[in-house]
């Protein structure tokens, strides 16, 4: 079983800061009452500016991110079990609070509808008894299924039917906007396949990733001897499946190359070019397998990938190709089996690959199953207790503020012609905000669950899940949905549809405060907002017009300059060093930085106009509203790691660590040296041709 985003390619482009009873009767016709919440009485607290966190030891203008928060990270390690802890984290923790006590209400009171739905997931996911008892048998039949294969062609049948249940995993499948043509949704097919987190850990001599790979290695051979392999035969498979995915690494890209080139998402194929392509995997078979009309036409990226995977189909045993699909049937599914397999997953991915020391405890996992799978089924009973109308409200002028901040620096620019900037204008003009949740709720009628089995649940979910993307294929973008779910705690920008959205779980301190001077909610949210924005019109971006066209709107001249300052950019983070001496990738991390540069620096313009000409400064605490501003982003940015999860991100992760954004984009900002009284050369002021400004 295999719980995931059913559509990598969203993910790679939105640029954000992852059988039971019918729910037929999903439009009730009385709302039962959700549990009173006394949201102040939440056990975990809000991570909040406090002049009492400061350390005047280190000057703002040495080092912002320990001035503001050096006290509060030695005072907060990361709990055990987690890898990060900070701002992000305590909001999500607060949000699982909520969530906890609306599942636990729609499981003991029975209702109907989406309740029941959420009320089985839960009950049977919390039933620890039932799901040790079960051990392997939920996933049986589809190991029998393996074991039974015995030619190419039938390995090739498996994994399309794999798919068809909504469990395929060697490589990405989905839905999402047609590049050139935004308004029409077409099928994207893209690399996947491996276990670990990025090609260079199967082919690069860095110490940790060979580490990793000697990790990888023994936890393949422990899971197939869960799965009842023997263990001389499991080392032996576990050999094979290494093998097998560093031959998909070497004709894989990259997390930089991913992250920095939409384009690679986009190699438009007919069926019969794609059929001769990957001869052994012809995909006319695949999409009669998921029941989708044949398209005109589809998306194959990364074509050397899928060429690879056809060569295997012919040149490996089939006996190799066994081992890895038990072993990933098997791994995919034991996170939610009985406790040997999901401490096995656990001492491997949490553990081992990024420092976690202990598992969550099972209410948290389930959490997150019930997210993976009914997010915006439990986002619909979340906002109803969560996120009073006059958030939403003070968000849109919050919001209209910053478009309007926004507008002026594009009429401003000094570096861009009038051809580009009035291109530049038509895409401003065409954002759409979404705040909070969405207009219209998904219809969830016609997934069955019971209280019979947690996995059983699970499995039926994924698959009306799969089903449902599946049928967004060759049909009109649906421009009221969602792809996160309003108690995630992130935002996104999607370039193909020229959104923003902020769900409501982020619509909190450090974030946004209702009751808050300009000063907080402006350093927070409003440099979230206009964070989000300005991915607009980062580097990949910028490469999508108005409507959400990829087409190129810029002049020659202008796209050159451009690139010359985003280029100062990468030379500053590349300059950043994390841990054991390996530093920031400033290109991979591009994007999300030209949108914390712009992002800060149009909300600090919002902020001005807010307050208006004759603001009269009012001092809190000691300090000025500038300098709240500017303490209050870096608040945003408290987060501690665990070395491992760093060293993790630093390799596949397109932001860069929480203390270099909260020390980036202020350096580049004379509104800050004015603020802190800071001096030529000092480290947190960045001048002449070091001075980066984009937008």
């Amino acid at each position: 079983m295999n719980i995931r985003s059913l559509s990598p390619l969203a993910l790679a482009v939105a640029l954000a800061l992852a059988g039971c009873s019918p729910a037929a009767d999903n439009q009730q016709a009385t709302t039962p009452a959700r549990p009173a919440i006394d949201l102040s009485a939440l056990k975990t607290p809000v991570s909040v500016l406090k002049a009492s966190d400061l350390d005047p030891s280190v000057p703002a203008c040495q080092d912002l991110n320990t001035h503001v928060n050096g006290k509060w990270l030695a005072a907060n390690p990361v709990p055990a079990d987690r890898s990060t802890w900070g701002s992000f984290e305590l909001l999500a923790e607060r949000s699982l609070e909520i969530q906890r006590a609306l599942v636990e209400h729609a499981a003991a009171t029975g209702e109907g509808g989406i309740e029941r739905m959420i009320g089985d997931l839960w009950a049977t996911g919390m039933d620890e008894a039932a799901i040790n008892a079960a051990g392997i048998a939920p996933i049986q039949p589809m190991l029998d299924a393996i074991a039974a294969l015995s030619t190419p062609e039938q390995v090739a049948a498996h994994i399309r039917d794999g798919f068809a249940q909504g469990q395929g995993f060697l490589f990405g499948f989905g839905p999402e906007s047609d590049f050139r043509n935004p308004t029409m949704t077409i099928a994207y097919a893209s690399q996947g396949g491996l276990g670990l987190p990025d090609r260079g850990y199967y082919l690069e001599d860095r110490a940790d990733y060979i580490k990793a790979r000697e990790a990888y290695l023994a936890h393949i051979a422990r899971v197939l001897e869960l799965s009842g392999i023997e263990a001389d035969a499991a080392a032996a498979q576990a050999q094979q499946v290494m093998a097998f995915e560093t031959r998909l690494a070497r004709v894989s890209k990259s997390s930089e190359e991913l992250s920095r080139d939409v384009s690679l998402y986009y190699n438009p194929v007919s069926l019969a070019d794609a059929d001769a392509l990957t001869p052994n995997f012809p995909w006319s078979a695949f999409f009669q397998a998921q029941g989708i009309a044949a398209p005109a036409m589809f998306s194959l990226a990364t074509p050397d990938f899928h060429k690879e995977v056809s060569a295997m189909l012919a040149d490996t045993p089939v006996e190799v190709w066994q081992a890895y699909l038990r072993f990933h049937t098997v791994d995919n599914a034991a996170p939610f089996l009985s406790d040997a397999f999901a401490e096995e997953n656990f001492n491997f991915y949490g553990k081992t690959l990024r420092g976690q020391q202990q598992m969550q405890p099972r209410w948290k996992r389930v959490l997150n199953a019930i997210n993976a799978q009914a997010g915006e089924a439990l986002g619909q009973l979340y906002v109803e207790v969560a996120f009073p109308p006059e958030s939403k409200a003070k968000m849109e002028k919050l919001v209209d503020n910053l478009s309007q901040a926004l507008k002026a620096r594009l009429e401003n620019l000094e570096w861009m012609g009038e051809e580009t900037r009035a291109k530049a204008l038509e895409k401003w003009a065409g954002f759409t905000p979404k705040i909070g949740y969405p207009d219209t709720w998904r219809d969830w009628s016609g997934l069955e669950t019971s209280r019979a089995a947690y996995v059983t649940n699970l499995m039926a979910a994924n698959a009306f899940n799969w089903k449902y993307q599946l049928a967004k294929i060759g049909q009109p973008v649906d421009p009221s949905e969602w792809q996160m779910s309003p108690q995630t705690v992130n935002a996104y920008y999607h370039p193909l549809r020229n959104e923003i959205v902020f769900p409501a779980a982020i619509l909190q301190p450090p974030f946004f405060d209702p009751e808050a001077d300009d000063a907080l909610n402006y350093g927070g949210i409003g440099a979230v907002i206009g964070h989000e924005m300005i991915h607009g019109y980062d580097d990949q971006g910028s490469r999508f017009d108005a409507k959400g066209n990829f087409a190129n709107w810029w002049t020659d001249k202008d796209r050159q300059g451009f690139e010359e300052r985003t280029a100062r950019l990468i030379e500053q983070f590349d300059g950043y060093e994390s841990i054991d001496g390996i530093h920031v990738n400033g290109r991979l991390t591009l994007g999300e930085n030209i949108a914390d540069l712009g992002g800060l620096s149009v909300a600090y313009d919002a902020m001005r106009r807010a307050q208006g000409e004759r603001f009269n400064d009012p001092m809190v605490e000691g300090f000025t509203q500038d300098q709240r501003f500017f303490m209050n982003w870096a608040t945003v940015w408290r987060r501690n790691f665990k070395d491992e999860e760093l060293k993790v991100r630093l390799t596949t992760d397109p932001h860069a660590p929480a203390p270099f954004r909260a020390i980036g984009a202020p350096s580049n900002m004379p509104a800050f040296a004015a603020a802190f009284g800071c001096e030529s050369g000092d480290p947190m002021v960045r001048e002449g041709d070091a001075r980066v400004v984009i937008w």
